[in-house]
């Protein structure tokens, strides 16, 4: 099955890693990812204001373009995969928005929501399946215990993202248990990590980083994975804890590619 491939500014530079094995683990399972030619930062930030339209529109050019080809679009970078589908989700349910978005498109790529955004963990649940998963481990991480970080961006909306239960998840529980492992129930792991007020207020982000890490090893995880570059730094470089143990985190395409031995 081949998806269109949206990966966004940061997985070419700090998020490479996010990238590189996310590519990998998709061939080795079956799964082409056409990435999309001439494709645009998306912005980061959903833009609240309803009247904010040119920050909307790289992601409604990526979601015609995917479209125009006939494909779903595929996103990793959870922050791109937050805007593109809030974005698709205006232009199918907001008639303002949509109009004055499409004055900027040219007649032939007009856009109304037409295209399904996909994340790869979607994909990986709903297209391969967690049992193909476990079946295909070549190296199961037999005896790990995992914390999975979800953070807000995947969850939040619930109604527009419709990703996961926001208060209770389990995508990511699943998908540790597929590669192996034990998954690490604790109580922040849908909490948000203070991502976009860590320039702002360094401070409060590293308190609410050092809640998460602390309650994943008070817990007993031996690690936390997530699909957040900006959780990522945030946990693995913008935290003040003073707990002796170093948690590490990694993204969780990593480990599915070293279960799969590729």
């Amino acid at each position: 099955m081949t998806f269109d491939y949206y990966p966004g500014c940061t997985l070419k530079t700090k998020a490479k890693e996010l990238d590189i094995h996310a590519r990998s683990a998709a061939e080795a399972l079956g799964i082409k990812l056409e990435e999309l030619t001439d494709w645009q930062c998306c912005g980061a930030v959903y833009p609240m204001a309803k009247d904010e339209i040119a920050t909307r529109l790289s992601s409604v050019r990526a979601l015609a373009a995917s479209r125009d080809n006939g494909r779903d679009l595929l996103t990793l970078c959870s922050a791109c995969h937050h805007v593109i589908k809030r974005v698709n989700n205006d232009m199918q349910t907001d008639e303002e928005i949509r109009t004055k978005v499409n004055n900027y498109m040219s007649p032939e790529t007009e856009y109304h929501g037409e295209t399904k955004v996909v994340h790869y963990l979607e994909m990986l649940r709903d297209t391969i399946g967690f049992d193909t998963i476990r079946q295909r481990a070549v190296k199961p991480l037999t005896g790990k215990k995992i914390g999975a970080y979800y953070g807000c961006l995947l969850l939040r909306p619930n109604k527009v993202m419709a990703f996961d239960n926001p208060e209770n998840p389990t995508v990511l529980e699943d998908f540790i248990r597929a590669l192996g492992a034990e998954p690490v129930i604790y109580p922040y792991r849908n909490e948000c990590c203070g991502g976009y007020i860590s320039l702002e207020n360094n401070e409060l982000s590293a308190k609410k980083c050092d809640q998460i890490t602390v309650s994943a090893l008070e817990n007993k995880a031996d690690m936390l994975i997530t699909a957040c570059p900006l959780c990522m730094y945030n946990l693995d470089a913008n935290t003040n804890s003073e707990h002796k143990t170093k948690l590490p985190i990694v993204y969780f395409t990593e480990l599915l590619a070293q279960v799969l031995d590729i």
